[in-house]
């Protein structure tokens, strides 16, 4: 038996798909767009379905300011009178992955799709990882991050809001390896990823550039200070030292910052510029071994304390 799905449905009457022969589905409704962002913030969900009965609520949909999160992780589907072929281009350029006619939207058509939507989603997501992640931290590629932030801040175009783009250049990994060996060089590169992820929430996106440098989106801000703040944040917690082999590691970070829309509105000019930067600002803190005293055995490459900023 399949695993089930779960559905958020956001309209007046959700489909009967007790009985589908595609799922078990498991549905939770919500009443409107804002509540929908809500709930995809409190859960996690394979699907969403969204009914956009007339023109006013596809133009609501078309400018909801959550669509870009909504379809990063969750397969969305679309219920609406008979599209034309400009609505669904616009909806399949911002993510949704199918679109079902009204006239057509009865339980079984409504589960089928559901159920491709899910899959290909699925596909995506494996094919992503696989050529996309950084095999060292486990953390997104460079190539992922851009790719990323090119969607992203092509929905932006259509509704700015303040993000930013912090860039991380950490020293100390060369002189780890050549004191410790190359795995042990491994084992600090992974337990930086560690760090920098526990610090951050969960809608932010850290990547590894490089062998010594990491990126971070921060894709919502409330404030155009607030990637300084981030980042003078994530340096100080890197100055910790961190237990390698049994040996305390210090190293040194230098770090920039480019925010969208004031330092560019494209994924390259951002990080150009956040990387020059972090190429040429002194670092802060000390590579090397740092004082320590008496304690167990050699701690394993995740045992990080999160620290949330």
């Amino acid at each position: 038996m399949s695993a089930p799905i779960q559905l958020l449905f956001q309209g007046e009457s959700p489909p009967d798909l007790a009985t589908s022969a595609l799922g078990p589905f498991i549905v939770q409704r919500c009443a409107g767009l804002d509540e929908a962002a809500q709930q995809l913030q409190a859960g996690r969900f394979d699907a969403l379905l969204l009914h956009a009965g007339n023109a006013a609520q596809l133009h609501a949909l078309l400018h909801w300011n959550a669509l870009s999160h909504a379809v990063l992780d969750t397969a969305l589907v679309v219920l609406m009178p008979e599209p034309g072929g400009s609505d669904v281009a616009r909806l399949l350029q911002f993510g949704v992955q199918e679109v079902v006619p009204l006239r057509e939207a009865h339980a079984e058509r409504i589960a089928l799709a559901l159920r491709q939507a899910v899959e290909r989603k699925h596909l995506e997501q494996a094919a992503r990882r696989a050529y996309a992640t950084d095999l060292g931290t486990g953390l997104p590629s460079h190539a992922q991050l851009m790719e990323h932030m090119t969607h992203l801040l092509a929905l932006r175009e259509r509704e700015p809001a303040p993000m930013a783009l912090l860039v991380l250049r950490i020293e100390g990994l060369a002189a780890a390896e050549s004191a410790l060996g190359v795995e042990a060089a491994n084992v600090l590169r992974r337990k930086i990823a560690v760090r920098l992820r526990s610090g951050l929430r969960a809608s932010d996106v850290v990547a590894a550039l490089g062998a010594d440098r990491f990126g971070v989106l921060l894709a919502w801000i409330d404030d155009v200070a607030d990637g300084q703040r981030v980042v003078a944040k994530l340096s100080q917690s890197l100055q910790r030292p961190l237990n390698v082999a049994g040996q305390d590691v210090a190293v040194a970070v230098g770090t920039g910052v480019a925010r969208y829309p004031g330092d560019g509105r494209d994924a390259e000019t951002l990080l150009r510029l956040a990387g020059s930067q972090a190429a040429l600002h002194n670092v802060q803190g000390h590579v090397g071994f740092a004082a320590r005293g008496p304690r167990g055995g050699g701690a394993a490459a995740n045992d990080e304390t999160p620290t949330q900023f």
